[in-house]
């Protein structure tokens, strides 16, 4: 069996990277330790280069279309993940997850239209829909013993006259890895109400054990009845750059009228290197998955052991699934823009700002832990340090 090498550091400037090389854009410093964007600093595991390669080495890149064995790949791969069997019609190439949710919002509603989500999320949610002019209404998350769970009781109070419900399973920024009950409830409500459900799922396959992701539409017939799902092997083997996200579609109707829409602008033709990539990754992938899960994991004590040890004042909610470590830091007793000041300026880092994942973000920041050890030991005593500093003022 081979083994991976998660902490090699590699460079990363200079190629064009949001990560790095977008350091100046929207943070206005090049030299802080670019733990944001949720890519991961791992190399592409070889099978997938190794296709690639191969793919190049014809040296046309023509025209091209989804074959019987790009199908097969995701249709067994989810059926090994997941436990779901899906058929090769439900599916389609889409050219990202957000722009597909760009896309069901601009299919399936109005401009006035009210689409719900439940902050604190994943800020495109809010922003795509907001953009297209739809309006947004939010069903806030709730902590139940330090976790987060749905407030299906708020949602009825405000889901009267909503089309669309838009749902991030696995929770990000939370790491929550949702219970089936919870899936089942809210695909009961949304049903009854006539709410198309776009479940984001691109974090599915980063469940931790003992862990188990539901895609939506498998928890029961009302999900399957009300929904869009969207997956993506993206963020699972560091390919983000590539595009290689999909859609499955269990409603007849559903279905036909969004793979409609998509081939009537062609959105549903994916590239050359997408194809390729996904039936490589999953064809060959769960060995280094399995590896790089364990990698994370250890990565997401160490920083928890770090916080607890060194700065107690910040609080990890642990995560379920993903590279993504949700921070609570409102016993700092900081207000936002003093907080964002301590991690950027002060300590030198680059983290998302809680506050852009709507209400109940405040006070919070997001860390990427998809890293070398080594660059979170050296980012988190940067922390300390400023920590230090700012309390002896």
């Amino acid at each position: 069996m081979k083994q991976y090498d998660f902490d090699e550091i590699i460079e990363r400037r200079g190629t064009n990277c949001v990560k790095y090389d977008g350091l100046r854009k929207y943070f206005g410093d090049v030299n802080l330790v670019s733990l944001w964007v949720a890519d991961m600093d791992f190399r592409t595991p070889d099978f997938i280069v190794d296709a690639l390669k191969k793919r190049c080495e014809h040296e046309i890149f023509g025209y091209t279309f989804a074959t019987d064995d790009y199908y097969n790949s995701i249709i067994k791969w989810v059926k090994y993940k997941h436990d779901w069997s899906i058929k090769p019609e439900w599916l389609s190439y889409i050219p990202g997850i957000v722009k597909g949710i760009g896309f069901a919002v601009q299919c399936f509603t109005q401009p006035g239209d009210k689409v719900i989500i439940q902050p604190p999320v994943y800020h495109p949610f809010r922003i795509v829909p907001s953009s297209m002019h739809r309006q947004i209404v939010y069903n806030p998350l709730k902590i139940v013993d330090g976790v987060y769970r749905m407030d299906f009781q708020q949602l009825e109070t405000v889901i009267e006259g909503c089309k669309m419900l838009i749902l991030c399973n696995p929770h990000n920024p939370g790491g929550i890895v949702w219970e089936k009950s919870e899936l089942v409830q809210l695909a009961e409500i949304c049903a009854k109400h006539h709410v198309l459900v776009v479940s984001d799922e691109i974090h599915c396959e980063m469940a931790f054990p003992p862990y188990k992701h539901y895609p939506f539409a498998s928890v029961s017939e009302a999900a399957a009845s009300c929904s869009i799902t969207f997956m993506a092997p993206s963020k699972t083997f560091n390919i983000a750059g590539i595009v290689s996200s999909y859609s499955i579609i269990l409603d007849e109707m559903i279905r036909n009228r969004f793979y409609s829409y998509l081939e009537a602008g062609e959105f549903n033709a994916g590239t050359i290197f997408a194809y390729t990539a996904t039936e490589a990754a999953y064809t060959y992938g769960a060995e280094w998955l399995q590896q790089m899960r364990t990698y994370i994991v250890d990565n997401v004590r160490f920083v928890d052991s770090y916080f607890k040890a060194n700065i107690p004042e910040i609080r990890v909610y642990f995560p379920q699934a993903s590279f993504l470590v949700w921070l609570d830091c409102r016993d700092m007793k900081l207000n936002q823009s003093e907080l964002v000041d301590l991690f950027q300026k002060k300590a030198g880092l680059a983290l998302n700002d809680g506050s852009i994942f709507g209400p109940g973000g405040e006070g919070h920041m997001r860390l990427n832990v998809g890293c070398p050890r080594s660059i979170l030991v050296s980012a988190l005593s940067s922390l300390k340090n400023a920590v230090i500093l700012h309390t002896t003022v």
